[in-house]
C-alpha cells in the first residue's frame, strides 16, 4: 500500500514578470511526494529547484496549476506549521546562542519555557550538537552551524523538512559527514525530506527518489526511484548499482538541455 501524498503538484507553472519581460521559472510540473520519502531535486542553476521549494513553503505563488501539502494549500500548511525550512546559509543570529537560535520559532509559536527546553535538547541531540547549546554561531565551524540550522527546523517537529542546498558551501569531507548524519536523522525521525542539490553523488546517496529538472523553464525530465538499500555506508558510492543510478541522472540532465531555448 502506497504511503499518502505529503506534497502533490499538478500542472504547476510559475512566471515572474520583470522589466525585461516574463521569466518562466516552472512549467507543467506534476509530482507526488509520499510520506517518509527523501526526494532530491537536481538540475542546472536557474532551473526552478529552489522555486519549487519556495512554492511549497508559501514563499512564492504559482501562476497556474495546483499544489497541496497534506491536503492543504501552501498558506494553510504554513499556518499549521507543517514544514521546517533549512536555507543554503545557516542564517543564525550572531548575538543569540545556539539554543536561543533554535528557540526562536518556538518563542514565536508560543511554546512554554519547559517545552522549549525539552524540544531544544531533543533537536540538538538529533544533530549531534548536545553540549554546544551555550556557544555562539561564530564559535562553531560552518558544518556545525548548518547542523544548528537543521536543529532549528526540527525543533517544532514538523513532518516535512525542506532543505535548499544546505551543504553546498562546505568542503567535501564535512559534506560527506553531514550526508551520513542526515541519513541517520531521517531514519530516526521518518520525516519527509525535499532536498535541493547540484551534486549528483549527493542526490544518489541520500535519496529514495531523485527528480531531475531541465533548464528554465523548469520541467521534470525524469523521476528516478532509488534501488539502494536504506543502510548506506559512504563507500556504497563505489558500487555498480550506485554508479548506474548516477549515470541515469546524468542522462536525464543531458536530455533536459534539449528543452533549452
Amino acid at each position: 500500500m502506497q504511503a499518502p501524498s505529503v506534497v502533490s503538484a499538478k500542472d504547476l507553472c510559475l512566471t515572474y514578470q520583470t522589466n525585461d519581460g516574463p521569466v518562466h521559472a516552472l512549467s507543467d510540473v506534476t509530482l507526488d511526494i509520499c510520506k517518509g520519502e527523501f526526494v532530491s531535486f537536481i538540475g542546472p542553476s536557474g532551473c526552478g529547484k529552489t522555486t519549487f521549494l519556495r512554492v511549497i513553503a508559501d514563499l512564492e505563488r504559482t501562476t497556474s496549476g495546483d499544489i497541496a501539502i497534506n491536503g492543504m494549500s501552501p498558506e494553510e500548511a504554513r499556518k499549521a506549521r507543517a514544514f521546517g525550512y533549512v536555507f543554503q546559509a545557516p542564517a543564525l543570529y550572531p548575538w543569540r546562542t545556539i539554543e536561543k537560535n533554535i528557540a526562536l520559532p518556538l518563542e514565536i509559536m508560543g511554546y512554554s519555557r519547559p517545552d522549549q527546553k525539552k524540544r531544544i535538547a531533543d533537536a540538538l541531540d538529533l544533530v549531534e550538537l548536545s553540549g554546544f547549546n551555550k556557544k555562539f554561531p561564530w564559535q562553531l565551524s560552518g558544518g556545525m552551524q548548518q547542523r544548528a540550522s537543521i536543529a532549528r527546523a526540527l525543533a517544532f517537529d514538523a513532518d516535512l523538512l525542506l532543505m535548499d542546498e544546505p551543504f553546498g558551501a562546505l568542503d567535501e569531507i564535512v559534506r560527506d559527514h553531514l550526508n551520513a548524519a542526515l541519513l541517520k536523522l531521517w531514519a530516526r525521525t521518518n520525516k519527509t525530506i525535499c532536498f535541493v542539490t547540484h551534486s549528483i553523488p549527493e542526490a544518489v546517496y541520500l535519496s529514495t527518489k531523485i527528480v531531475v529538472m531541465s533548464p528554465r523553464p523548469g520541467r521534470v525530465t525524469d523521476v528516478i526511484d532509488s534501488t539502494l538499500p536504506n543502510e548506506r555506508p559512504l563507500d556504497i558510492r563505489e558500487t555498480p548499482e550506485f554508479l548506474e543510478i548516477a549515470h541515469r541522472v546524468r542522462e536525464g540532465l543531458r536530455a533536459g538541455h534539449s528543452y533549452e531555448q
